[in-house]
């Protein structure tokens, strides 16, 4: 997949416009304010994400039923076991140090998001070809909770 860029919508908000390598709007990503669920959209196609009870896994769905799954492996560690159908990820931050996050499958790196400064919000990010936009900018949301988490501990 082209590199894409993430937009936050206004300086204050949890939503996100993704932008193609053109700057053509490719897809959008909601973070609700008050509960880890929100959506994301792409195309004409919108999906709700939602938590399980509050420690249960992220789920993304559509209209007919679930599409995707991520657990959090761990309280102590900023990584997720996603599941699509039958193929299984690791989404994980990179270092403590930095808000990068790798999309690995079998141990191998297949996509990334980092921001595109340090204090910033925008974020560039590759992900697989084959991977189906939902699920793509599923993986999107999952690093954004990671970095609302991040700004609302720091506040």
């Amino acid at each position: 997949m082209p590199m894409l860029t993430v937009v936050p919508k206004h300086w204050y908000s949890w939503d996100f416009t993704v932008l193609d390598p053109v700057g053509t709007p490719w897809g959008e990503v909601t973070l609700s304010s008050w509960r880890e669920r929100g959506s994301v959209a792409v195309g004409a196609d919108r999906h709700k994400v939602s938590r399980q009870g509050l420690t249960g896994p992220f789920v993304l769905e559509g209209p007919s039923g679930e599409i995707a799954r991520a657990v959090k492996v761990s309280a102590f560690k900023r990584e997720f076991a996603l599941r699509v159908a039958e193929q299984g990820f690791t989404l994980k931050q990179v270092s403590w140090w930095r808000r990068e996050f790798a999309l690995l499958e079998g141990g191998a790196v297949v996509g990334s998001m980092a921001p595109v400064s340090w204090l910033s919000r925008r974020g560039q990010v590759r992900l697989p070809d084959d991977m189906a936009p939902e699920v793509c900018a599923f993986v999107l949301w999952l690093i954004l909770l990671m970095w609302k988490r991040d700004a609302d501990a720091a506040s």
